[in-house]
């Protein structure tokens, strides 16, 4: 099991007269980490996650969330003494969004293409902790708006505690 904090933020678009901020989220679900070696394990996931950013603009600060189950695979190199590095594929399935202008129906695509990468420790009692980032691949947005660009993807930097009942061997 695994629940931690994301801070997200929309990258790799310009939006004109507006000011975009990180937008604090929530990530949690379960895991399966299948050992080869001493060293080496792929570790598929299904995770829950709200992501987003805030917009600023003519006076108005507005939320911008999408909630999401995102499947990666990763990839883990263990290190002995339980330090880790991992990186892999993930795909992001929409749940549901929220944006607080009724006039922009469906801000984000129903799904999401990134590459995550990240580090962290795992003691030898199954406790761990994390650090992840998410860079997207796909474009978030699905609209067609006049002062918005919908060419922007998500960037999510994760931190999160786990507990793992098997596979703690260090």
């Amino acid at each position: 099991l695994k629940a931690g904090v994301n801070v997200s933020n929309f990258v790799g678009s310009s939006f004109d007269n507006v000011d975009k901020k990180a937008l604090i989220g929530f990530n949690g679900g379960g895991f399966l980490s299948l050992l080869f070696g001493n060293h080496f394990a792929i570790q598929p996931e299904a995770v829950f996650s709200t992501q987003g950013a805030k917009f600023k603009y003519a006076g108005n600060e507005e939320n911008f969330k999408v909630s999401y189950l995102n499947v990666p695979v990763m990839l883990k190199y263990r290190f002995d003494g339980g330090f880790y590095l991992e990186a892999g594929p993930q795909v992001g399935f929409k749940l549901n969004e929220s944006t607080p202008n009724s006039s922009v129906r469906n801000f984000a695509k129903n799904l999401d293409l990134a590459f995550d990468a990240g580090l962290g420790f795992q003691g030898k009692s199954g406790l761990g902790v994390g650090a992840r980032y998410v860079a997207g691949l796909s474009k978030v947005g699905d609209f067609d708006e006049g002062d918005l660009n919908p060419n922007f993807r998500n960037g999510v930097a994760q931190i999160f505690v786990f507990y793992t009942l098997f596979n703690n061997r260090n």
